[in-house]
C-alpha cells in the first residue's frame, strides 16, 4: 500500500516510517526536515504552501495518509503560532487526503484534549477514555482539539476516505530509553524516579514503536475503526514505580474522588477501544525498555 507520513522526520514519525516499510508498506516522509534515514523515501516540503502540497499528493498517490506534522511539543512556539500551524496544517492535508483519492487518513492528537494541569480540572471518572469530556486550556491541547473536529469534518465530506485521530501519549523515542533527552528535556529514569515530572502528564507514555504499530493497524483496517473516531494510544502501565492511586491526588488533588480505581496498577487513561477494534497491545513499558540497573526501587512508593 502507498502511504504518506507527514512529519515522518519526527520523534514518532520515524518510528512510524519505519514500522510501515517494515509491514511491506510503499512509505513516503513528508517533512521540512530531511528523512531520518538514507533508506526512506522522502519529500522535503512545507505543507503549508498550496502548490507544494498539490504536487506531494499529486506525485506520490497515497492510498492511505498518516498526517504527523506540526508543533508537537507544548509551549515550544508562539501560542498563535502553535493553534495556527496546527490547525491549518490538519485541515491542509486531510482534505487533500480526501479529494485525491486515499482510503483512509488518521492524525496525530493529543491526551491534552483533556485539559489537565490546571487547579480547576477535575476528571468525571478514571481512567480518561475517549468517552470522557474534553477541555484544553492552552494553545497545544486546543489545537489537538480542533484537529480532532477538524478531522470529523472533512469525513462528512467524503464517503470514500475513512478519516480518525489518534491520541498517543508522552512518545518515547527508542534511544531514550538508554538515556537521550525526551520531549521535555528530562531522560527517562528522571521522570521514573522523580514522580513530580511525570504527574504533568499523569504518568501516561507510550513507546513511539508501539504508537507506530496502532497507526499502521489504523491503515491496514479502514474499515474497522469508524470514521470520526477517536482513539487513545497509551502504555497500559504508568509511568511510576507502584499504582498511581496515591501519588495522583498528591500531584493533582481534584482527582481525589476517582484516583481509588487505578488501585490495581492500571494507568491514569484508558487504550481499550484500540485494543477492543484493532487488537492494538503495547508490548514495551518502562519496565521492561527501562535498563535494570536506572530502575527506582519499588519501595520508594
Amino acid at each position: 500500500m502507498r502511504v504518506l507520513v507527514t512529519g515522518g522526520s519526527g520523534r514518532l514519525g520515524r518510528s512510524v516510517v519505519a514500522t510501515l516499510a517494515a509491514r511491506g508498506h510503499h512509505v513516503t516522509s513528508v517533512d521540512t526536515a530531511p528523512p531520518h534515514s538514507a533508506d526512506t523515501d522522502g519529500i522535503v516540503a512545507d505543507l503549508l504552501d498550496d502548490t507544494a502540497r498539490e504536487e506531494v499528493f499529486t506525485r506520490t498517490r497515497p492510498e492511505a495518509v498518516v498526517h504527523l506534522a506540526g508543533i508537537a511539543v507544548p509551549f515550544a512556539r508562539p501560542d498563535l503560532e502553535t493553534l495556527s500551524v496546527n490547525t491549518r496544517l490538519a485541515w491542509a492535508v486531510l482534505s487533500a487526503a480526501a479529494a485525491h483519492g486515499a482510503h483512509s487518513a488518521t492524525a496525530a492528537s493529543s491526551p491534552t484534549v483533556y485539559g489537565y494541569n490546571t487547579p480547576s480540572w477535575k476528571p468525571r471518572y478514571l481512567p480518561l477514555d475517549e468517552d470522557h469530556p474534553v477541555a484544553p486550556w492552552n494553545a497545544y491541547g486546543l489545537s489537538k482539539a480542533i484537529i480532532e473536529d477538524t478531522a470529523r469534518a472533512v469525513a462528512r465530506t467524503t464517503d470514500t476516505c475513512t478519516i480518525s485521530c489518534v491520541r498517543p501519549g508522552y512518545v518515547v523515542a527508542p534511544e531514550e530509553w538508554q538515556g537521550a533527552p525526551t520531549q521535555l528535556g528530562h531522560t527517562m529514569a528522571e521522570r521514573v524516579a522523580d514522580p513530580a515530572l511525570a504527574a504533568t502528564s499523569l504518568f501516561n507514555y507510550v513507546d513511539a514503536r508501539d504508537a507506530a504499530e496502532l497507526f499502521a493497524l489504523v491503515v491496514e483496517n479502514p474499515g474497522t475503526v469508524p470514521t470520526g473516531q477517536v482513539l487513545n494510544a497509551m502504555a497500559p502501565d504508568p509511568l511510576a514505580p507502584g499504582p498511581v492511586d496515591t501519588l495522583l491526588p498528591e500531584h493533582h488533588p481534584t482527582t481525589g474522588e476517582s484516583a481509588h480505581t487505578l488501585a490495581d496498577g492500571r494507568a491514569v487513561f484508558s487504550s481499550e477501544r484500540a485494543r477492543t477494534l484493532l487488537g492494538w497491545e503495547p508490548a514495551r513499558t518502562w519496565r521492561t525498555q527501562l535498563p535494570p540497573e536506572q530502575h527506582p526501587s519499588a519501595e520508594r512508593h
